[in-house]
């Protein structure tokens, strides 16, 4: 029997995400909100938790500090997700989301704590060896921001040594870390539009721009691009042979847009994985970010709903 793919959501700055709810939410006033709930949260615990929801069985790496710390640790487990923490004297940040009767969401990140150089050299060794570990058909994702202290190349520093072990990486993160880690040669980039703008210096105003600036981030690396514009759809061109495509997704009533990007991601692990052909790729990445719009929180998402979402999400080819 074909051994199971593995999939390995490195987290340099993960949090635990406190998600509250506000009648109205004002600008120096006092506001009192309710329904808190905290759960794992960093751009990379969600895809971890995407992955879970799509049946699969994911490895998360990242830092563990503090009362915070554990707790993230313990949501995850209770999820069913598998952990390699590397503990660290800074504690865990602490993220509030805050949703008020209009659907809006105001988020409050904090930056996390500083690394130090000793703790890092435990975090690239425990890395190292779980890419040793996986198999040549495993999977690792590189996600979210990055705390004070870690150089801005750390991303391409991983991105070597995963593919040096044989992985697949693929590649969400912003700004410097993002051009930096593209000429590590991953071998899925997914930017959001503010972030293609920031790689390519040009604005993206209609579906032209973007295809031109999947083809610029090709250029400066990337494997494939999945280029997310949110309601506008999500552009994949998944390598330099292939048409770029466009998938759209019906509008829906969403709950909340967070962690859509990285639940967009997961799909698209879980697509390359199952080996689907770029169009279902498509459809089926572009389905799950929709399904995390419609889940009770970032990353849960419902396999009914992909489901019911890739039969109604269109798929175009650009050229």
């Amino acid at each position: 029997m074909e051994a199971a793919a593995q999939f390995l959501c490195v987290s340099l700055n993960p949090a635990i995400d406190k998600r509250a709810r506000a009648t109205k939410l004002g600008l120096g006033a006092v506001n009192r909100v309710h329904d808190v709930v905290p759960e794992p949260g960093g751009k990379a615990a969600h895809v971890a938790l995407a992955l879970r929801a799509l049946g699969e069985a994911p490895l998360w790496i990242g830092f563990v500090g503090g009362p915070s710390g554990e707790a993230l640790v313990a949501g995850l487990h209770a999820e069913g997700i598998r952990t390699q923490r590397v503990d660290v004297q800074a504690p865990t940040r602490v993220n509030l989301a805050i949703l008020d009767e209009t659907g809006a969401v105001t988020e409050i990140l904090e930056p996390g704590g500083a690394i130090s150089e000793a703790e890092l050299s435990l975090f690239l060794a425990a890395c190292n060896n779980a890419f040793a570990a996986a198999s040549r058909d495993a999977y690792v994702i590189f996600s979210g921001s990055l705390p004070p202290n870690v150089p801005q190349d750390i991303y391409a520093q991983l991105i070597c040594a995963g593919r040096a072990a044989g992985c697949e990486t693929l590649l969400d993160t912003s700004a410097t870390p993002l051009a930096l880690g593209l000429a590590s040669r991953p071998d899925v980039t997914k930017p959001n539009r503010e972030e293609a703008e920031f790689l390519t210096g040009k604005s993206i105003v209609d579906v032209n721009d973007a295809k031109w600036a999947v083809q610029e981030i090709l250029a400066r690396g990337a494997g494939s691009v999945a280029l997310s514009l949110g309601r506008d759809g999500l552009l994949w061109r998944a390598n330099s042979a292939e048409s770029v495509r466009v998938a759209r997704v019906p509008a829906i009533e969403a709950r909340s847009a967070v962690g859509s990007g990285d639940a967009t991601l997961a799909g698209l692990a879980h697509a390359a994985a199952r080996g689907l052909s770029p169009d279902e790729a498509a459809r089926f990445a572009a389905a799950c970010g929709a399904a995390n719009c419609l889940a009770a929180s970032p990353g849960k998402i419902n396999q009914r709903d992909v489901r019911d979402l890739m039969k109604a999400t269109a798929v175009e080819v650009l050229f």
